[in-house]
């Protein structure tokens, strides 16, 4: 047990020191000059631009106008030590993993097109399959030949069942046969893919309402989780995309994909502000094993960090 958790503990710290923020740096850079009231607009924008959101950057900015004319003599790190605790604040608890009570546990899974989904899906796919749950996947990507392709894909690598149809389908049927089939082969927890919908596309969106529809014939309090996999790289355009789709299907929570790449980061704290969506899971690579529960503690301590 302790090897175990050794071992989980060091692949998170290990995980979340692989992400490089610019914030951190460019943050000690113009506090390190001195702060006057000339600099509160370059801070301010310099939140704004890390993807924090135009009022939380206001009010961060404001917090070091006061701490500094609270305490001439306060140093950058004691004043990125209060930015962080701001954060925090607002990011809250960690997530924690679902305690899995419905038999079958029936997630869907949401996002635009280039989100990261598919792969995403796979990671939850092996996540529940490691913990020894029996896992299906229904494919109702059937706007697309290569969605079905790729998710099928990854069902066979990674030896879950899967319920797929002719590129054209009814999705809503796919996910009828879909749950009856996990029923059926008393699964654990049944993925549900769907077509990386254009949050602008208003008749996509009304399919997704049906598809709720259908599932709860079978299982009434289905979805039991809706997840929605933003792309941190889209910024303040990941913010607009969570308005939409919660307008459509309640969010439960967010997997925030190529947080690894060039992302800025602040938007895991704007979409907590602005929209109250946490994050529960990021992505870090494109292998099965690459997704790691959100923790906001070294998240925090990455965004803050000047290299």
């Amino acid at each position: 047990m302790f090897k175990a958790l050794s071992s989980t503990f060091k692949k998170f710290k290990n995980a979340f020191s692989k992400l490089r923020f610019t914030l951190g740096s460019k943050l000690k850079n113009l506090l390190t000059k001195g702060v006057d009231d000339d600099s509160f607009e370059e801070l301010e924008r310099l939140f704004y631009e890390s993807d924090l959101g135009a009022e939380f950057s206001m009010e961060l900015a404001e917090k070091v106008r006061k701490l500094s004319r609270k305490n001439a003599q306060i140093t950058s790190e004691e004043i990125i030590a209060e930015l962080k605790k701001e954060v925090l604040t607002v990011l809250g608890e960690a997530p924690t993993e679902t305690v899995l009570q419905t038999k079958p546990h029936v997630i869907l899974v949401v996002g635009t097109n280039g989100s990261g989904k598919t792969t995403s899906i796979a990671k939850l796919a092996k996540k529940y399959s490691d913990e020894g749950k029996k896992v299906l996947i229904s494919a109702s990507d059937t706007f697309r030949a290569a969605a079905i392709d790729q998710i099928a894909t990854w069902a066979e690598r990674l030896n879950v069942d899967i319920v797929k149809s002719q590129p054209g389908s009814d999705p809503s049927a796919v996910v009828f046969d879909a749950i009856s089939s996990a029923i059926a082969k008393s699964s654990d927890v049944v993925l549900v893919d769907t077509a990386g919908r254009l949050h602008t596309k208003t008749d996509l969106m009304v399919e997704l309402e049906k598809i709720q529809r259908v599932m709860k014939k079978l299982v009434p309090d289905a979805p039991h989780e809706t997840l929605l996999v933003l792309d941190a790289t889209c910024g303040q355009n990941a913010i607009d995309q969570a308005e939409i789709f919660n307008r459509y299907t309640p969010i439960s929570s967010v997997i925030l994909t190529k947080l690894d790449g060039t992302a800025k980061g602040g938007v895991i704290v704007a979409l907590k502000k602005q929209k109250d969506l946490e994050v529960k899971y990021i992505g870090l690579g494109e292998q099965a094993s690459d997704l790691i529960l959100f923790d906001p503690v070294p998240f925090t301590d990455a965004l803050f960090k000047a290299d």
